[in-house]
């Protein structure tokens, strides 16, 4: 999956020369975090978050006057905090390449560009969403996390025993084990009961982690209930 496959096109921009306060209340009122900063032609120059608006108004401590902060912020424009050294990644980037990005950079958003002109955003929300859908959040199914052996062929084991028994593999998602001879593999299964999959992979996993009923309908309140259960 493509970054354009994901990002957010037409995002809020503003221009260099909007005021602090006023680029800090268009936030506000927009839901946004961040604004990337382009000129009159539609390219990008820069990007300034939220953080960086709020840094920029005084202190609540501070001894200047309602009316000299005003002043003074009125006078601010966004082009003296931006960030200019803009990190950006193309329509055709992977979204796992602008995932590590944004984990590298400690970064919530990208700008994302062609031939230096904005075409959308892609950030942490619309990655968070993608691993809902990576892992069936969303769906209902029959939740399974196991430990297997890191060696070719474990997968196919797993989702050929499923397959046998009338499962349907609604999600999959691989991630990294206790160490790098195994790995933790989560499925999404619905068509068959928790006790038939519980039998059937528990003799091809190295460790049967957790089976549990998932979907739409889990709420927090089922949270505390298992943390509970857990503590007594």
């Amino acid at each position: 999956m493509l970054v354009w496959e994901r990002m957010t096109r037409n995002p809020y921009t503003v221009t260099a020369d909007i005021a602090v306060p006023d680029a800090l209340r268009r936030m506000h009122k927009l839901q946004v975090r961040r604004f990337p900063v382009v000129d009159a032609m539609g390219q990008l120059i820069g990007i300034v978050a939220e953080r960086d608006l709020l840094y920029a108004s005084p202190s609540p401590a501070t001894t200047l006057s309602v009316h000299e902060i005003q002043s003074l912020l009125a006078k601010l424009s966004v082009a003296k905090i931006m960030q200019r050294d803009v990190i950006t990644v193309t329509g055709d980037t992977p979204v796992e390449d602008a995932a590590r990005i944004m984990a590298d950079q400690k970064i919530g958003g990208l700008p994302v560009v062609r031939n230096g002109a904005l075409i959308g955003i892609i950030t942490e929300s619309d990655l968070f969403k993608l691993f809902q859908e990576l892992l069936g959040a969303r769906r209902q199914g029959i939740r399974v996390t196991l430990l297997v052996s890191d060696t070719r062929g474990e997968l196919a084991k797993l989702t050929a025993a499923i397959t046998r028994t009338g499962g349907d593999i609604l999600a999959l998602g691989t991630f990294l084990g206790e160490d790098p001879t195994n790995a933790l593999v989560t499925l999404k299964v619905a068509g068959v009961s928790r006790d038939t999959l519980t039998h059937i992979l528990r003799p091809l996993a190295l460790e049967l982690i957790d089976v549990r009923e998932g979907g739409p309908g889990f709420q927090v309140e089922d949270l505390r209930n298992q943390r509970l259960a857990l503590v007594a």
